[in-house]
């Protein structure tokens, strides 16, 4: 009985001791610079979304958070530097939609599952894709560009930032729903690579979220004629939904922060908590919502729900797409 109770107390000892010493890492933490890996091209509206977090997160800690880009194979080549870093809350990563749903074979490692790939931490923010065309495209609405797409069926030609991204995806939503074939013209690089093209007439029309495209917009350089949001934004009451001609569509980009498996619970709670601070700012949502995105909080185990529903809902089409190039 003795001895049955010193190993009770000696357990229980040892259970306080991880719980103090877990406790002080989350204490410390961050004592230097923190860094955020992102699978997005400088620029695109990922990328443009994630600084803002990142700036918030840096005055919560006093540390300087830097994001650093790794575009490019899908968003596989950001995912496998990210999963071999040290876990130690000073390599954080964002991936977005895409490397959880992505066309099958064209990545190496994708798509990521959460928590079996990474350690879920909160969501960053979601950006409905924005479709616009060039000005010698004559469509004002996505009715008219359906009727031409109707008439000259793989004429009309519509540029993505990338294979199997969320833009590539959107616009092969748009073609099974509206029962309309699209030419494909695909860039690297993020929008800023795809712009000349489409500005120039070159290509008809380009899928993005609203950040990478707004200058163009703005200075009339191309036209937006929808959003593929669920319903219309405050901040462009004006602009209609996709969803207004083909009735429940939707298609919307997100980022979660994730960090290498691994990494003490104590990080992870910690960074989940300003995050949530952060996003749930006044300021930065007022900024991001201007630029067409979206701040929300989540804990981690929303996260993995969220990303494993998100995941069901595009597989579908992600198959059918798969078909199509066999």
């Amino acid at each position: 009985m003795v001895r049955h109770f010193l190993t009770i107390a000696s357990l229980g000892l040892m259970a306080l001791c991880a719980s103090t010493e877990a406790r002080a890492q989350g204490d410390k933490y961050p004592s230097k610079p923190v860094k955020i890996i992102a699978d997005s091209a400088a620029g695109s509206t990922p990328d443009v979304v994630l600084r803002f977090v990142a700036d918030r997160l840096g005055q919560i800690w006093g540390q300087q958070v830097l994001v650093v880009n790794h575009p490019g194979a899908g968003g596989s080549i950001a995912a496998r530097i990210a999963a071999e870093a040290a876990p130690d809350g000073y390599t954080l990563y964002q991936p977005v939609l895409s490397t959880f749903a992505s066309l099958p074979k064209a990545a190496a490692n994708l798509p990521l599952k959460v928590p079996r790939d990474f350690a879920a931490i909160g969501f960053t923010a979601e950006n409905p894709m924005f479709v616009a065309v060039t000005p010698s495209f004559k469509v004002a609405s996505m009715g008219e560009l359906i009727a031409q797409a109707k008439e000259r069926p793989d004429k009309i030609t519509y540029a993505v930032t990338g294979v199997g991204r969320l833009t590539h995806l959107t616009g092969e939503l748009l073609q099974a729903e509206a029962g309309i074939r699209l030419q494909l013209v695909p860039y690297t690089g993020g929008p800023a690579h795809a712009m000349g093209d489409v500005i120039s007439g070159r290509v008809d029309i380009i899928i993005e979220g609203y950040s990478g495209i707004a200058g163009a917009i703005q200075s009339g350089a191309i036209k937006a004629i929808a959003v593929a949001s669920a319903k219309r934004l405050a901040e462009f009451p004006d602009l209609p939904t996709v969803a207004e001609t083909i009735p429940g569509f939707s298609a919307t980009g997100w980022g979660v922060l994730v960090a290498p498996l691994a990494t003490p619970q104590a990080i992870i709670g910690k960074v989940s908590e300003d995050l949530r601070t952060a996003v749930t700012d006044p300021e930065l949502q007022k900024k991001i919502a201007a630029r067409g995105s979206y701040a929300r909080a989540m804990s981690p185990a929303e996260t993995i729900a969220f990303v494993d529903a998100q995941q069901r809902r595009w597989q579908p089409l992600l198959d059918k797409i798969g078909a199509k190039s066999n």
